[in-house]
């Protein structure tokens, strides 16, 4: 087995990227406080195709030197806009039959590997601020609440991990549908 070189991947320039169909799913970043955290969701989000990312509250916006350090250009290829309140984002997607989900531990939250795509619905996952998590408003608002199975002593992933972890189930059984 031989690795790869960068050459060898079959990588898509941005123009491409902007025209391949996309993964039905819309990511929602509420209060995320770390640039490098931020970075490094646009580029998950750009692994999975998804279609766009709203930034929301504090999360701060590019460019910015913090986030393209981890994102690696990833603000250039994935569509993103930044609204004030994420609960207003959520509204508005819920008006346009998308279904809204917050990643988040809560009462009654379905675990993740039971989370059930549908075929031809569009979905858009609410990630929340390092400390305080998905604000209850948003989750109020949301569908549904899914959470990450843990079996250890912290049950808390970063934000950064958490997005990876939703994003590859969710993008794993949209190919198979």
């Amino acid at each position: 087995m031989r690795k790869l070189k960068n050459s060898e991947l079959n990588r898509i320039s941005v123009a491409a990227f902007k025209e391949v169909p996309k993964t039905p799913l819309i990511l929602i970043l509420d209060n995320v406080r770390s640039l490098n955290n931020i970075g490094s969701v646009f580029r998950t989000a750009d692994a999975f195709l998804i279609e766009k990312i709203y930034l929301c509250g504090i999360t701060a916006t590019p460019p910015h030197k913090d986030i393209h350090k981890t994102a690696l250009g990833a603000t250039e290829s994935v569509d993103w806009e930044y609204q004030k309140e994420a609960s207003e984002v959520v509204k508005h997607l819920k008006a346009e039959k998308i279904l809204v989900y917050a990643i988040e531990q809560a009462q009654g939250a379905l675990s993740l590997e039971n989370f059930k795509i549908t075929p031809n619905e569009k979905y858009a996952f609410v990630l929340g601020n390092e400390v305080k998590g998905v604000s209850q408003t948003v989750i109020n608002l949301s569908d549904g609440v899914i959470e990450i199975p843990q079996e250890g002593t912290k049950h808390s992933l970063n934000i950064s991990v958490a997005s990876g972890v939703t994003l590859w189930e969710f993008y794993k059984k949209f190919k198979t549908l």
